[in-house]
């Protein structure tokens, strides 16, 4: 240790040569002509790591930043970091601000430690931070950090709580892409030759230096550069950054297979999945009417979807990989998502079943090498087949399905006894979230909308229409009937039937208006001109797509939609004696492997019937699939704006 922070010594006496060309960098760096959409920039961004036996790593970042105009300005007048404390340890150790006119001051204001703001999760996480000052377009902000540590708590004492979950590994995921211009980013890293420090670069490429450190034949240190790091223009529904950006993964892990038995054995050891009496007693009363496996599993999943709020309160150490136990679990039904994974695993081992934890990436694909790329849990049970089901209780309450497939096509890693490799969730087929739609209408020959319609839906799709129940400003009552105000505010609803809500899980959810609307149709003495109830967009919630930018001719990046759907249309509409139909809306179609559209109309004496098939079948699509994607939503639209004329 005391070698290590001699280099540091040596390193700060060789920055402080450097520093007479501080002023040649700031002044080199561009102004908001060269970056015109930019805030700031970043001159360089220097992270140096010292990784002990242990997994105990020391880092030291040094940056500077030239603002480039007000808001920039506004954004460093104060420097933050969050932090841990039960698991981090940090320092802001200097700030200077590199004055436009030449001079440098350091600022001498306290620095500062509070609370971080938290919101549904409540950790204890804490941010450091100084306040900068005044800045100017021009001037520069130089900052030195310190930080001793990792991002999660597990289980530790005195000072090895710095120590990360595996004791003896290190992993980092290193960014090189910013939302602001970087001249130049460098990460170090030192660690020893037998840890074998497996590490890649994703979506890009950085400059990389290994060598033997010349002071310790024992010791490698590896070193990555990447210059001129310019913001990416991303289009909306683009899947997440660090997915098409450029990071770097290192992990002195072996492989997932070793994550997932230290993954499995942590919460073993630390007692999670103990069923109580009070929580045995439980199961045995959920479970008194059930019929089969399967039902055994829905019951117990939906119970702790339903009946355990969202809502983390520290537990002091243990937090991050270790999952509560099953006593605090049952007693709080209060936690996070690997809180409700926990108890969901307690309860589905008190009925008899074989359970265990999982981990995922909610929004970002998992690369292989096993860096901890994870930001949520749930549970797998096995099955009497011998395969495992996964089962998301933070994901489905109030939700016909115990795996939200809103998560397909992400990455997991279940902890396993006999270790497992990283998996991906399967492709939901579209019928699986059907929304079906039906209407029967009638236009009077004053104009007058009369009309019965009816949505069903399944899967993610029932979700999103049965989110009417649940508003968070009002009954439901009223949120029912905004639904069809929100088509039309002249809308008179004559009747509604609907499911019962609270029995979400014996059906899917079913919903009958009938309703008015007067003057729908604009009636001339020569024209009637309206558009299809169903054409127009009625319970758009639960069509995502529609509201997708079509303008866009191309992607460059993959794009996500919610979840792989299938949504069936028809209506059939009255219309009073005419002479002629003067225009009807041309029918399109798309026929893809997974997108799939079929629309129109047809028209028998005096009745014209609108049908529309739309068929999305996976939630991540490649960028050639843009064009068929884009044109199914385009021909949905197009019928909503287009009108049906109708010469008398």
């Amino acid at each position: 240790m005391k070698r290590f922070y001699l280099i540091l010594f040596l390193s700060a006496f060789s920055a402080s040569l450097f520093a007479q060309s501080y002023r040649q960098l700031i002044d080199n760096a561009g102004d908001n002509k060269t970056f015109p959409s930019a805030k700031y920039v970043t001159v360089f961004d220097s992270t140096s790591v010292f990784m002990e036996e242990s997994g105990l790593s020391y880092v030291h970042a040094h940056s500077l930043v030239k603002i480039l105009n007000y808001q920039g300005a506004k954004d460093k007048a104060v420097y933050k970091m969050d932090y841990d404390p039960l698991s981090a340890y940090v320092e802001i150790n200097e700030v200077k601000i590199h004055r436009a006119d030449g001079t440098v001051e350091t600022v001498t204001a306290p620095v500062r430690d509070y609370v971080a703001p938290a919101r549904a999760i409540y950790w204890g996480a804490s941010q450091k931070m100084i306040e900068i000052g005044h800045l100017n377009a021009g001037d520069a902000v130089e900052v030195k950090t310190f930080k001793k540590g990792f991002t999660y708590a597990l289980l530790q004492d005195d000072d090895s709580k710095y120590i990360p979950p595996m004791r003896g590994h290190f992993y980092d995921i290193v960014t090189f892409w910013s939302s602001q211009p970087i001249l130049e980013k460098v990460y170090s890293v030192n660690v020893l030759k037998d840890k074998y420090l497996q590490f890649k670069v994703y979506n890009g490429e950085v400059r990389t230096d290994v060598l033997v450190d010349k002071g310790n034949d024992n010791r490698m240190v590896y070193t990555f550069t990447k210059k001129d790091i310019m913001p990416l223009q991303k289009a909306p529904y683009t899947v997440s950054e660090n997915d098409i950006e450029t990071k770097l993964l290192l992990s002195t892990s072996p492989d997932w297979y070793a994550k997932s038995k230290w993954f499995y054995g942590v919460n073993e050891d630390y007692g999670s999945f103990n069923p109580t009496p009070e929580l045995q007693k439980k199961v045995n009363s959920l479970l008194k009417n059930a019929k089969n496996e399967l039902d055994s599993i829905s019951i117990l999943t939906h119970w702790v979807a339903d009946n355990m709020r969202y809502s983390g309160i520290s537990m002091g150490e243990g937090e991050g990989f270790t999952l509560h136990n099953a006593n605090m679990n049952f007693t709080d039904r209060c936690g996070v998502c690997k809180d409700k994974a926990s108890l969901l695993i307690a309860m589905l081992r008190a009925a008899g079943f074989e359970s265990y934890a999982a981990m995922t990436m909610a929004g970002e694909r998992i690369d292989r090498i096993p860096a901890d790329q994870f930001n949520h849990s749930i549970t797998v049970v096995k099955r009497r087949n011998g395969e495992y089901q996964l089962l998301d209780p933070t994901w489905v309450p109030n939700v016909r399905e115990l795996w939200s497939s809103a998560e397909q096509q992400q990455n997991y890693l279940m902890g396993l006894p006999e270790g497992a490799d990283l998996k991906e969730t399967p492709v939901s087929a579209p019928e699986n979230h059907y929304v079906k739609m039906n209407a029967k209408s009638e236009i009077t020959t004053d104009g007058t909308l009369v009309c019965e319609f009816t949505i069903t839906a399944e899967g993610q799709s029932d979700n999103a229409v049965r989110r009417i129940f649940s508003g968070r400003y009002s009954s439901w009552e009223n949120n029912v009937e905004a639904e069809i105000l929100r088509f039309d505010p002249r809308a008179k609803i004559v009747s509604v039937k609907h499911t019962d809500n609270e029995k979400y899980l014996e059906q899917p959810v079913n919903i009958t208006y009938k309703f008015t609307v007067p003057n729908y149709a604009t009636v001339t003495d020569d024209e009637i001109i309206f558009t299809p109830v169903l054409a127009k967009g009625l319970f758009k919630r639960a069509m995502a797509h529609v509201y997708y930018d079509t303008s866009l001719e191309s992607r460059e990046y993959p794009f996500r939609d919610r979840c792989s759907r299938l949504v069936e249309m028809k209506e059939v509409i009255e219309i009073p004696k005419y002479s002629e139909i003067t225009y009807l809306p041309e029918n399109a179609s798309v026929d893809t492997k997974y997108i799939k559209y079929n629309g129109g109309y047809s028209i028998k004496d005096r009745t014209i019937t609108f049908n529309q098939v739309v068929s999305l079948g996976k939630r991540i699509y490649e960028p050639e699939e843009w064009t068929p994607f884009k044109e199914t939503v385009k021909a949905q639209n197009n019928f909503s704006e287009e009108k049906i004329i109708i010469e008398r």
